[in-house]
């Protein structure tokens, strides 16, 4: 299940690509199959552990070439062990969210993508998360460890992104069939995981992601702008830094303030 769509990311075959809060990997392994090397990165080391032993499979299957540059690290987004533009793209799936301070992390991702790169980000989207926090509190932080510390709408993300020298671009949302799921769960308790109800639901879920039925996924791709469970956004480093005083036009038309865009690199 992607939530990335690889298209408007853009990866090409020889590119490199930080997967930052990689989890068990499912962002990094869809970027190895389009031949880019992948650092896939994540504070949890039992995640990346696994994600490493699947990576092996994968080679040991024939599904990766040998030359294919696969490595799973354990990384803190505030302190990113790379070099100034390191990587051709950045993916950062559900990782801003449970960050309180989520511009250092921004600035961080700036400063190791290249001049002319791509990030990809995606949050939670507002309105399907507001429910889940009026539903119940221990789904977020302060109650639930390492939980949500916030809720995004689309205007806070282009501008903390603009504010650490990013150029916002397209935006779009994703998983809308899973938005019931998570309402469900904090309605009858996060970790009441024998529900009939949630376990029913869960089935549903795991049948159309394998299956990919025609019917549910027309009926994700209509509800996906109203009640999508994720918002990605895509933004671009700029090959050259802002001039302060000066403004940029990003591709949805929106300005980028030039006052905080110097070039990290």
């Amino acid at each position: 299940m992607l939530t990335v769509d690889y298209d408007r990311l853009a990866i090409e075959p020889g590119m490199r690509v930080l997967d930052l809060g990689a989890g068990f990997g499912r962002h990094a392994f869809a970027t190895a199959h389009r031949g880019a090397d992948v650092v896939a990165a994540d504070l949890a080391m039992d995640e990346m552990a696994e994600t490493k032993d699947t990576f092996a499979a994968m080679y040991l299957s024939g599904e990766l070439p040998d030359g294919l540059s696969t490595t799973c690290v354990r990384a803190d987004g505030l302190q990113l062990p790379f070099a100034d533009g390191s990587f051709d793209r950045i993916i950062a799936s559900e990782v801003l969210e449970h960050v309180p301070d989520d511009l250092g992390v921004m600035a961080e991702l700036f400063r190791v993508l290249r001049p002319g790169g791509r990030l990809a980000a995606t949050v939670p989207s507002a309105v399907p998360e507001q429910i889940c926090w009026w539903l119940n509190d221990a789904y977020h932080a302060p109650i639930s460890e390492g939980g949500h510390v916030r809720i995004y709408g689309l205007p806070e993300l282009r501008t903390k992104l603009t504010a650490t020298g990013f150029l916002p671009g397209d935006t779009h949302r994703a998983h809308a069939l899973h938005s019931p799921y998570w309402w469900l769960k904090c309605a009858v308790g996060i970790d009441n995981d024998d529900n009939p109800a949630v376990k029913a639901y869960l089935k549903l879920l795991t049948w159309d992601i394998v299956e990919a039925p025609r019917l549910t996924r027309t009926a994700e791709r209509l509800l996906n702008p109203v009640l999508g469970k994720s918002l990605v956004i895509y933004a671009d480093r700029p090959t050259r830094p802002a001039l302060v005083g000066a403004s940029t036009n990003g591709s949805d038309g929106h300005a980028s303030a030039a006052g905080a865009t110097a070039d990290a690199g």
